[in-house]
């Protein structure tokens, strides 16, 4: 299939085309697909956050909530073992739903705050450190690299990111890149 010669193929996104190091790689795509969320969350109302989009069942602020867990699953508890709670009450349901009363900003710095811990903890940490035990991981032949989480990630939000796209698409016709 041959390109017309007005069409300009795109440009790559995420970090600049001379990066090769695979943890600027990964760390760069990783920033990248979290200020996508942002980008395609901007210029909708708090309703339009809110209000679970049909037939996907989920709303925007309730994806936002849900990466806020999943950031603290695979970092905190997983990562850095530490002692936190991986999974709301209520389960998989309650993960998604925004509670009534619950304050959009309330869940967006929730959001900030795991992901600036999770800055934080990848900044002390080469690629190759395993994770702790006693977390997520119950022995060490469990306990995954810190490469392989962020790769987790990295996957976690480009899936998310996509489905943001159509939900954006139901709520206002506004299409992704």
């Amino acid at each position: 299939m041959q390109q017309s010669p007005q069409q300009v193929p795109t440009l790559l996104d995420g970090p600049g085309v001379n990066v090769s190091d695979a943890r600027e790689l990964l760390l760069g795509y990783l920033a990248w697909y979290r200020e996508a969320l942002m980008r395609k969350l901007s210029g909708l109302s708090n309703a339009q956050l809110r209000t679970p989009v049909q037939p996907l069942g989920w709303s925007p602020l309730g994806l936002v909530q849900h990466l806020s867990w999943v950031e603290r699953r695979w970092m905190r508890w997983g990562f850095a073992a530490e002692n936190v709670l991986a999974y709301p009450p209520g389960g998989d349901e309650a993960e998604w739903a925004i509670p009534v009363g619950a304050p959009t900003a309330e869940i967006m710095a929730a959001y900030r705050d795991e992901v600036t811990t999770t800055t934080s903890l990848v900044a002390a940490a080469d690629l190759a450190d395993k994770a702790g035990v006693g977390g997520r991981f119950r022995t060490p032949d469990q306990a995954p690299s810190l490469g392989r989480i962020l790769f987790h990630l990295l996957q976690e939000y480009a899936r998310h990111v996509g489905q943001l796209d159509v939900a954006r698409e139901l709520i206002d016709g506004a299409t992704g890149e």
